[in-house]
């Protein structure tokens, strides 16, 4: 037996070890901000950026680096957060997300060439995540309903904080994030039977920062352009049929 928990042990560094090798490769925020230098600053207190009819619904317009997001709902917004980001030139990276839609990110504008994803991190999520924070600016947490210990949550917050990035923990337990957000399917528009085509994805979202009271709206999730975008209800266009993605309507 104790044979066997020293070769899992070793096996579990190695991984991190290539992980952490891996991290080292990517021309990632730390290289960027180098080449910036007199800018480091400005650049840290910038959030990072969110599709645009969502960023109203945040306090500084977009997530906050350095933060902790707890998300809960429909996973369409987090394919929206990670295509904006990976498109306007940040990295990020999925852990523990096995069912994530790569495809509907694609379509949001996603830049598949910044995004990681890691759909079965191993028997420990959370370190895997810690990894990926030293190098990343949006880090995907999905903990599939797993509360974490607050020692390692305090450790892990003070570790995006450290490095400037935002961790979203997703489906889970987490104490005292920085923000909490709620994405719930509102209805669909064009979808019937025997048609299999969507013209419009309509999600209800609230968002809550610390302990103020939460704003809410609700998004719709068109085609526009060639790509799938997002519009403030109230702001939308005509509706244009859509093929549903995989991953896009859930």
């Amino acid at each position: 037996m104790g044979s066997d928990v020293r070769v899992g042990e070793t096996d579990r560094q190695q991984k991190l070890t290539e992980l952490r090798n891996r991290m080292a490769a990517i021309p990632g925020r730390g290289e960027s901000a180098t080449a910036r230098a007199p800018h480091a600053e400005d650049m840290r207190r910038e959030p990072l950026p969110v599709p645009r009819a969502l960023a109203e619904l945040l306090p500084e317009g977009g997530l906050g680096k350095g933060s902790v997001v707890a998300y809960t709902g429909a996973r369409s917004l987090l394919a929206g957060l990670l295509a904006a980001v990976t498109e306007h030139g940040g990295h990020a990276a999925v852990v523990g997300v096995p069912r994530f839609g790569l495809l509907a990110a694609a379509e949001m504008g996603a830049e598949l060439s910044r995004l990681a994803v890691i759909a079965d991190p191993g028997p420990d999520p959370v370190e895997v995540a810690a990894v990926l924070l030293d190098g990343l600016d949006l880090v995907v947490l999905g903990l599939d309903g797993v509360a974490v210990p607050p020692a390692r949550t305090r450790v892990l917050a003070a570790r995006a904080r450290s490095k400037g990035a935002t961790l979203v923990v997703a489906d889970g337990d987490w104490p005292n994030p920085t923000l909490r957000l709620d994405a719930r399917i509102a209805g669909y528009v064009g979808l019937g039977t025997g048609h299999g085509r969507l013209r419009s994805l309509s999600l209800e979202i609230e968002a809550r920062y610390r302990a103020s009271l939460p704003r809410r709206g609700r998004v719709e999730l068109r085609p526009s352009g060639g790509r799938v975008e997002w519009f403030a209800q109230e702001t939308s266009p005509a509706p244009i049929e859509l093929p549903i993605a995989r991953g896009a309507a859930s």
